[in-house]
């Protein structure tokens, strides 16, 4: 399900640079409405200076993702003072960037720290609430024998932004994305059993409502009764719709209709399919039907949401 939510928020290509940085250093990275952001230290260590609270020390491997794009420093001591950006490099240089940064004091060229930084897009119209619940500043510190998949992705995606080679700009993309759904996962994966959880969190943690969310998502096009999706978890379906909705913030077919029509937007803006079938693909029987639920959602007409995002990327239409 995690898959299904990146595809949908993201918007565009993500960016990554690779950067060196030479002591002292320090650096404001600015907040970046509508964006996701991450940090992974590929050699040596630094300081995380958060928008509030203490600094944290990062070392070798550390991956650290900013869901909501809320600003944050880097520096080699926490006491070192933040430089303010010259310009956003994920903006200026495209898909991919290599930069150096300061020199030491000596006049030497020893490289102190490399980390890699990349952002992602996200359309805050299509904003899914499992991402609104995630909190400003995700840590995954580098543990010996945990994260696998994760150290694998950091790993690949290094090796490809130091020395890019044929295909680099479909290989890097998939990578990304790879490490933002196992940063995700790694973090959903690894939060306490003692720890109370709340929202998406909570609703990805109970069995029942996750079956049911796993149905809705890998066939939204099934006509689905509140009675089904129950039975999923072994539950009467009152017993289920309170259940569903307490976690998930909305009832189990409002959820159904939402999802539907997210889905379709995509199929608009990403596929040249005729409106009869994106209605069938998720659940509608005609055209008409169709074309109602989706102006009820978006305040326009299916076509005329497609022209718009096909005239301006990343409009969403509303």
């Amino acid at each position: 399900m995690l898959s299904d939510v990146i595809a949908i928020v993201r918007t565009g290509s993500p960016r990554a640079a690779r950067v060196e940085w030479h002591a002292p250093w320090g650096q404001r990275f600015p907040s970046a409405p509508g964006a996701a952001g991450f940090q992974v230290i590929l050699q040596g260590s630094c300081w995380l200076i958060p928008a509030s609270g203490d600094p944290v020390e990062l070392g070798t491997g550390d991956v650290v993702f900013f869901p909501h794009g809320h600003g944050y420093g880097l520096a080699d001591t926490p006491s070192t003072p933040l430089a303010e950006p010259a310009c956003d490099p994920l903006e200026e240089t495209g898909l991919l960037a290599a930069a150096s940064v300061g020199r030491p004091r000596d006049g030497g060229v020893t490289v102190t720290t490399v980390t890699l930084c990349g952002g992602y897009r996200l359309d805050p119209d299509r904003a899914h609430p499992l991402l609104r619940h995630l909190p400003e500043v995700i840590h995954l510190p580098a543990r010996l024998g945990e994260r696998s998949e994760l150290r694998a992705a950091v790993g690949l995606l290094g090796g490809e932004i130091a020395t890019p080679g044929l295909g680099a700009d479909t290989i890097v993309p998939a990578l990304l994305d790879l490490l933002l759904l196992y940063g995700l996962r790694s973090w959903f994966d690894g939060r306490p059993a003692q720890e109370e959880m709340t929202g998406w969190a909570a609703a990805l943690a109970d069995p029942v409502v996750r079956a049911a969310l796993d149905a809705v998502h890998g066939d939204p096009a099934h006509p689905w009764t509140v009675r089904e999706l129950g039975a999923r978890g072994g539950l009467s379906r009152a017993a289920f719709s309170r259940r569903f909705t307490a976690l998930v913030g909305r009832p189990p077919l409002a959820y159904l209709t939402w999802w539907r029509m997210t889905t379709a937007a995509r199929l608009l803006r990403e596929s040249d399919a005729q409106l009869g079938e994106v209605a069938a693909r998720v659940g509608y029987g005609s055209e008409f039907a169709f074309a109602g639920a989706f102006k009820r959602a978006y305040g326009t007409a299916p076509g005329r949401y497609r022209s718009r995002a096909r005239a301006v990327p990343g409009v969403s239409g509303r």
